[in-house]
């Protein structure tokens, strides 16, 4: 991977009319990767990075923003005149920061407030789906603790307790230990969030990313994400550990038809709703025994699919992007993409998902493949952990053997004091071991 930005300055803006300074907020591993995509592209001319972190600071300018606060941001984007502000994180997007860009005269990749409910609260997207027709697990909502018991007796093991609002991908629990579960929506009650119990869907995972411009659906590759901390599906959920893509044991035709039947429906009863989706929709879906059923909706890029996804992306992004933000998408021709497979293995700082330990020196990590999440440089040069997934290392090959060889040996001279890795990304469906349960 050729990782060299091919940025020019401010004086290049009139060389082309497609070309745009572009600011992507974030720090993860996911604005890394959606910068280095974007500083391959030729109709970009300017990148910066807001807050960034050590590794886009070798692909884009870095800006100092606190993602929070949406009046700095539209400040940042006007100074720094961008011509297109994209928001990686979920936060400032249902915190409306993508309305308030997007009412500075500025083009905004994400969703405005209204729209990123899809993700900022699970009740409102269970009222979507159920709108919409769209299959989904059954769920009861619980705001008060006495009214736990009787909620828990609806559902038989294995038992999913999530946190209606946003949690960073670690506020669900599933469980076939009941008093796990209970244990789980009493903590989630007692901290003021409204626990959301679920029933199990049965079958492989997939993540379907979408550009979505008001009614129009542009899918991605499908991909894979491994939210347990440990191999073979152990231990408590985190934000991801690791994914891959495309799905070698998927048909060919399974992106159309979850648009057809997910996420299509979706976007056209948000937009009855009057609140349209513009920006990335990521539909978590079980493949299950009776036909697919969402998980969840994200608003945003997911960390770490998105590694792997643009690692394969041919097409320029910024093209994508702009369209999707200036209400053009169904102009643009669909997505091109490199054949074979791509992985990523997330590196993740000791204690992680609990309480990570920081400040550790990383040494090894400046390779291609290579993209920064929880890391900053400190005041005399090292590179340092700054969070709890500190990294997502990312191999490509012509199928998914060759792609996983090359993301663990990327991955083997990264030095982290106590870190730890899933050594099994990718490898039950690189051995064939995954199928859709017939009906």
């Amino acid at each position: 991977m050729n990782w060299r930005c091919r940025c020019g300055g401010p004086d290049d803006r009139d060389l082309r009319s497609s070309v745009v300074r572009v600011l992507v907020v974030g720090n993860g591993a996911r604005e890394h990767a959606i910068a280095v995509s974007l500083a391959q592209d030729p109709e970009v001319t300017a990148l910066a990075c807001a807050p960034g972190n050590a590794g886009t600071a070798a692909v884009a300018e870095q800006l100092g923003l606190d993602v929070s606060d949406n009046d700095a941001l539209v400040a940042l984007a006007g100074r720094w005149q961008a011509d297109l502000v994209v928001i990686g994180p979920e936060v400032p997007l249902v915190n409306g920061a993508a309305d308030a860009v997007r009412e500075a005269g500025i083009a905004c990749f994400g969703p405005s407030a209204a729209a990123a409910r899809i993700e900022g609260s699970k009740a409102f997207a269970k009222s979507v789906m159920s709108s919409a027709g769209v299959a989904t697990a059954s769920s009861v909502m619980v705001d008060n603790p006495a009214h736990l018991e009787t909620a828990l007796g609806v559902f038989s093991p294995p038992y999913v307790v999530k946190d209606d609002g946003l949690a960073a991908g670690k506020g669900v629990v599933v469980s076939d230990d009941l008093e796990v579960a209970r244990a789980h929506a009493l903590h989630l009650l007692d901290s003021g969030h409204p626990a959301l119990l679920e029933s199990f869907l049965d079958g492989p995972e997939a993540s379907l990313f979408c550009l979505v411009d008001g009614t129009t659906v542009v899918p991605l590759l499908p991909a894979q994400d491994f939210k347990r901390v440990g191999d073979d599906d152990t231990g408590p959920n985190t934000g991801g550990m690791g994914a891959y893509a495309p799905l070698p044991w998927a048909g060919p035709d399974l992106a159309d038809e979850l648009v057809a039947s997910v996420v299509r429906p979706v976007a056209e009863e948000l937009d009855r709703r009057g609140a349209p989706f513009s920006g990335l929709l990521y539909a978590g879906i079980a493949l299950t025994s009776q036909g697919p059923a969402v998980i969840e909706f994200n608003c945003r890029f997911g960390d770490p699919e998105t590694q792997a996804v643009l690692a394969l992306l041919r097409s320029p992004l910024s093209r994508l992007l702009h369209a999707t933000a200036t209400g053009t998408l169904a102009e643009q021709p669909a997505p091109e993409w490199a054949p074979g497979s791509a992985v990523a293995v997330v590196v993740a700082a000791d204690g992680y998902p609990a309480t990570p330990h920081l400040g550790d020196v990383i040494t090894g990590a400046d390779s291609d493949g290579v993209l920064h999440a929880g890391t900053r440089r400190r005041d005399d040069g090292a590179v340092v952990s700054s969070g709890g997934r500190v990294l997502s290392v990312v191999g490509t090959g012509p199928d998914l053997a060759a792609a996983r060889a090359e993301a663990y040996a990327r991955l083997a001279p990264i030095h982290l004091a106590g870190s730890h890795h899933r050594t099994d990304i990718g490898l039950r469906a690189e051995r064939g071991e995954i199928a859709i349960p017939s009906g």
